[in-house]
């Protein structure tokens, strides 16, 4: 386990040196991944890359904020490559044209599996993948002029299944984190909120999480 730890700092390391091409020049879910499993390193290319996470939750329309499967992982067609090694050659490769003789597919071929992971991330290694959650609140409360309490809620919850693909379920407010400023409490007094949080924890299982209120 500390080899994979190790190499998930030594990759999250090979993109905040710049090691890995140009933002521009690979997928920036290729950079999100990576530097979500490393903790969100400071560096240029992990700023962009948490700047598009947190845009794709900001109204309108909220977005998965990790679009795995546009971050193409078959490494290799000989053998089937360990978890840290595809996030390897993700940090390490230096531009499209590159990565696709490298690779011996053609860019059609990266693409063929939609909304989901392209290779197998059931390992627990990608379990950072899994732990990220997003919760799109929007929540009135007020008391009328009969001194009865209405309350209106829309939560829904946004979640990563085995193999990356995304989902929204509805959710309660019990089920908000209580790192959200959602705040409803108890009482019938006037109360307002709209927002979209998210959070994580990195490969370390170090906690995160952004909120943005509109």
């Amino acid at each position: 386990m500390n080899s994979l730890r190790a190499a998930a700092a030594v990759a999250a390391t090979a993109v905040s040196l710049s090691l890995a091409a140009p933002v521009a020049a690979y997928p920036v879910d290729c950079a999100i991944l990576l530097c979500l499993a490393g903790g969100w390193p400071a560096s240029a290319e992990c700023a962009h890359a948490r700047a598009v996470f947190i845009a794709r939750i900001t109204p309108w329309p909220v977005e998965p904020p990790l679009q795995i499967w546009n971050c193409p992982m078959r490494a290799s067609l000989n053998r089937e490559k360990a978890p840290m090694e595809r996030l390897f050659e993700i940090a390490l490769r230096e531009g499209g044209e590159q990565l696709h003789e490298s690779w011996g597919e053609s860019p059609a071929e990266l693409y063929l599996v939609q909304d989901r992971a392209d290779v197998d991330i059931s390992d627990p290694a990608y379990d950072f993948v899994r732990s990220i959650h997003v919760f799109q609140i929007e929540y009135r409360r007020h008391r009328n002029r009969d001194g009865d309490c209405n309350t209106w809620s829309t939560i829904r919850e946004g979640t990563y299944g085995e193999q990356g693909d995304f989902a929204w379920a509805r959710s309660t407010p019990a089920r908000v984190p209580s790192a959200s400023a959602f705040r409803p409490g108890t009482s019938c007094s006037d109360y307002w909120f709209r927002g979209v949080f998210v959070d994580w924890t990195d490969y370390e299982g170090t906690y995160g999480f952004e909120e943005v209120r509109y």
